[in-house]
């Protein structure tokens, strides 16, 4: 789930290069997020990296699966699946949270094994109120409007909930949701809290999102032009999420840490999470889930009472 379409382990020597430079200087840094590395010998030998989340022996609810076509997304069909805390069954009335994939992902790789968010959620429930987690394919076009009339933030609003409410989830235009995502998805839950606001999103928790400070650094195809990058970038609106519980965690061996610790900081109350040793990819990930989803529960729990 790193971000491009190869090999989760790949380690390129300039993305290393740029993440280590990052990370020494402290000062920010062009990524190119299709030359980020994921973990890497380099990471570990700077004592910039940390152990592998371990997936917890649980016994997991119900991962169900579905299709709808939208005109957000050209038309084509969207795959989405529902993760379902243990003892719930589909159709069950819960809260939920929608985590959006990152970059060469799709609906499953939340609850792939390199992910396992559905053994996280159950873990979750353990101490907390039950609820559920949607994930659903937005494609690779970072979660916002673009120039080919695609628009996978606003599939998540008009296509997605309602889906999810017809099957009984509290997904309804006078419930609040959560978001969640990594890396591209990251990006795109933070940008799409702040369009829909509190009266929406009760809570927003992201690991390692993509973040640039300007068009020239960010990715090649994150977006159009400058222009969109402008109308579309979370730096400088961070006050969209006023009212919403944030939580940002990021690695300090991952390219998107300089520019990730800027955008916490422009925060008038410091979101929670932080920063800590690790890379960009599935293992730090998952050794974050569990605050993630304890956070997003809390939250949603927080929403639900009188």
């Amino acid at each position: 789930m790193a971000t491009r379409p190869v090999t989760r382990r790949v380690a390129l020597g300039t993305g290393i290069g740029l993440a280590a430079a990052a990370v020494l200087t402290g000062a920010g840094v062009a990524v190119n997020e299709n030359l980020l590395p994921g973990r890497s010998t380099m990471y570990r030998a700077l004592g910039l990296d940390g152990p592998d989340g371990v997936v917890p022996k649980i016994t997991t609810g119900p991962v169900v699966a579905g299709s709808f076509t939208s005109g957000h997304m050209a038309g084509r069909p969207v795959g989405y699946e529902i993760a379902y805390p243990p003892g719930t069954k589909p159709g069950a009335e819960l809260p939920v949270a929608v985590v959006l994939h990152g970059y060469g992902d799709d609906q499953r790789a939340a609850f792939s094994a390199s992910m396992r968010f559905d053994a996280y959620l159950a873990q979750a429930v353990q101490t907390r109120k039950p609820f559920a987690l949607a994930s659903v394919a937005g494609g690779n076009g970072y979660w916002h409007p673009r120039a080919n009339g695609t628009d996978a933030g606003a599939m998540v609003v008009d296509d997605l909930l309602p889906q999810l409410a017809a099957r009984g989830l509290r997904a309804r235009p006078t419930d609040r949701i959560a978001l969640m995502g990594w890396s591209m998805g990251g990006y795109g839950a933070l940008r799409l809290g702040g369009v829909l606001g509190k009266s929406r999103v009760t809570a927003v928790a992201v690991e390692s999102p993509a973040l640039w400070h300007t068009f020239r650094q960010a990715a090649k195809g994150a977006f159009d032009d400058a222009e969109d990058f402008a109308r579309n970038t979370v730096f400088g609106r961070q006050s969209d999420l006023a009212g919403v519980a944030v939580r940002i965690d990021c690695g300090t061996g991952d390219g998107f840490y300089p520019n990730d610790r800027d955008y916490a900081a422009g925060f008038s109350v410091h979101p929670a999470g932080g920063f800590e040793a690790g890379g960009h990819d599935p293992g730090f990930w998952r050794r974050l889930a569990p605050a993630q989803l304890a956070f997003v529960g809390n939250a949603l729990a927080s929403a639900e009472a009188p």
